[in-house]
């Protein structure tokens, strides 16, 4: 099941957890890389700085890195070098800080390492500041000069959200501004410069938004048609007639203009990726009709058109990165009382992540491989309870996110977590505080509330969380009345014949309990909402490479076409990929083929 499939190491104590973790630490990278990059910390190092990241305080982003291996030269002029890996064991993300003699205003560039599984980067003493990429197979050095034309300066002057410096091994993140849409942009504006603004925006989405993405098809027959694909089974429904939809991905032999409902069709010219359409009320009266798991559905939800899609993860791996602007890492306005201190400035003991940088975008490095791109989870302001146990305990909750290996938000327990380990493993589960003992190896996850279905640890058979009928402890949100119908996102996983299937599902307009049904209709061990009330915070985006280069753009419904942004000459732009955006997003890549 996926949220116990890993085991759990006995770590008692912060500073036995931190020394058990060391031999991994040693024996992540090669020998050879070892003896010539970044010393990797001694267990004392590591108790320090274990015993730093859970210190109750107001503190650095570096302070959040328990696990990170620090360098310092010191140059002849007196300017001061210290290249930190944030993360020795992904070695994606380090962070270079330069003082020049005499200031006390140190400089930060944040670098991250495009060969991260084969190169591991150092500093190199001299004359001139060399940056020293160690290989398995040999060295190579890239000059850092550091006066009037510094080599890191003129990348940051490019203004391009990755710089690449050494002939591209590695990018200087610049710090842009994301794309964000004129909804976006009048509902933060009402937010941040209108007394009452959040009231008048919730009025908005009360009284024009609720259920504005409601989509019910129209049925255009009685028998499943077409060509579907029998090897991922089908949902459990009561009967699967074929109906009309809005859905804008190519799919081989898919009836025109519709899909039978709870069957798969293939996306054409994308092996590993399939979709299915279902509207709740053809479920089956065996999972619809079980007391006490959900609430009853209305007549709104039961018909409004459910859109999924599935990638089998055998042919992809995951990644995660945070925007531009979202989610933040002060405080959520949610938690109150003991759920909250307000001698720190976040949850975690920071404000923000300056100075690294969010971005937003995909990795140029990886461009070429990626195969979709869709949105991540709640804001900060919202990704935090208010109501319920969870509200008052662990600073109420916030959700908790990892970048490259970078913990920018604590993973609390007892939320639901997407996440992927070092060795490209892919889980969901709800995050214990034994599941700490995975922070070395995660290289990416994201926390977003509580399971909408987990597995029954008594039985193994998956049914609705606990928490799926409590608007409030659940922090479903919604509208302040509880008026939880509308747009929502979900993801799930499965297994098929032995394989991990990811699950994305558009939700029309549904509660949380209507997410649940379906998720279970379809097999799914494990499953979590995502975001919410908007196509904007609900997109996916499929791309398929073109021959004479580039990607065409398909999307899960036709409404999120006029979230692409275009270039000057009306071409679309892919979201998440071409351009830096405000939001946070998972992506799928191509794995590439073994050599």
């Amino acid at each position: 099941m996926y949220h116990h499939f890993l085991p759990r190491p006995d770590c008692r104590t912060r500073v036995g957890r931190a020394i058990a973790l060391l031999p991994l630490l040693c024996l992540a990278l090669p020998a050879s890389l070892h003896a010539q990059g970044i010393n990797p910390p001694d267990a004392a190092t590591l108790a320090v700085q274990r015993a730093a990241y859970d210190e109750v305080a107001s503190k650095t982003i570096l302070d959040l890195q328990p696990f990170r291996a620090e360098q310092r030269l010191t140059l002849a002029d007196g300017t001061a070098l210290m290249l930190a890996s944030l993360s020795p064991v992904i070695n994606a993300w380090y962070l270079l800080e330069v003082t020049a003699a005499g200031s006390q205003r140190p400089t930060y560039y944040h670098l991250e390492n495009v060969e991260s599984r084969t190169v591991q980067l150092s500093l190199e003493p001299g004359e001139v500041p060399t940056l020293r990429l160690s290989k398995a197979d040999g060295n190579s050095t890239c000059a850092l000069t550091l006066d009037t034309v510094s080599t890191l300066d003129e990348a940051r002057k490019t203004g391009l959200a990755y710089a690449p410096l050494c002939d591209g091994q590695i990018y200087l993140r610049n710090r842009v501004d994301g794309s964000r849409t004129s909804r976006e942009r009048t509902a933060e504006f009402l937010r941040e410069n209108v007394w009452f603004g959040d009231s008048i925006v919730n009025l908005v989405k009360d009284t024009l938004y609720q259920d504005a993405y409601a989509e019910t098809g129209v049925t255009l027959g009685t028998t499943a048609v077409g060509s579907v694909v029998e090897a991922l089974g089908q949902a459990a429904l009561a009967e699967y007639p074929v109906i009309s939809t809005s859905i804008d991905m190519p799919l081989v032999g898919a009836p025109e203009g519709g899909m039978a409902q709870g069957k798969w069709y293939a996306m054409e010219g994308n092996s590993g990726v399939y979709a299915s359409v279902v509207q709740p009320a053809k479920i089956s009266p065996d999972i619809l009709g079980r007391a006490n798991e959900t609430n009853w559905l209305d007549d709104v939800e039961r018909w409004a058109t459910v859109y999924l899609v599935a990638f089998d993860l055998s042919e992809f791996d995951l990644g995660y990165e945070v925007g531009t602007d979202h989610p933040t890492l002060n405080w959520s306005p949610r938690p109150s009382g003991t759920g909250r201190n307000n001698r720190l400035p976040g949850p975690d003991g920071i404000a923000s992540s300056t100075p690294l940088v969010t971005l937003g975008m995909v990795s140029p490095s990886q461009a070429k491989r990626v195969a979709a791109t869709f949105t991540g989870g709640y804001k900060r302001e919202h990704g935090a309870f208010k109501f319920g146990d969870l509200a008052f305990s662990y600073f109420g909750h916030h959700y908790g996110f990892v970048v490259n290996g970078t913990v920018l938000s604590k993973l609390v327990p007892d939320l639901s977590t997407l996440y992927v380990l070092d060795d490209g493993t892919i889980g969901m589960r709800t995050w214990t505080v034994e599941d700490d003992a995975l922070l070395p190896q995660i290289r990416f996850a994201r926390q977003n509330g509580v399971p909408l279905i987990a597995p029954n640890p008594d039985t193994g058979e998956s049914a609705p969380g606990p928490l799926v009928r409590a608007w409030g402890p659940g922090n479903w949100s919604g509208s302040a009345e509880a008026q939880l119908r509308t747009l929502r996102s979900g993801a799930c996983m499965k297994t098929v014949q032995g394989r991990q299937m990811l699950i994305y599902a558009y939700f029309s307009t549904a509660t949380p309990s209507a997410m649940a049904r379906v998720f279970q209709a379809y097999g799914c061990e494990y499953a979590m909402q995502l975001d919410m009330n908007s196509v904007e915070h609900t997109y996916l985006g499929v791309y398929t490479p073109k021959p004479e280069g580039g990607l065409e753009i398909s999307h899960l419904v036709k409404a999120m076409r006029d979230i692409d942004a275009r270039a000057n000459d009306g071409t679309r732009l892919p979201r998440f990929v071409a351009y830096s955006d405000n939001r946070d997003f998972f992506y799928l890549l191509r794995k590439v083929p073994p050599s």
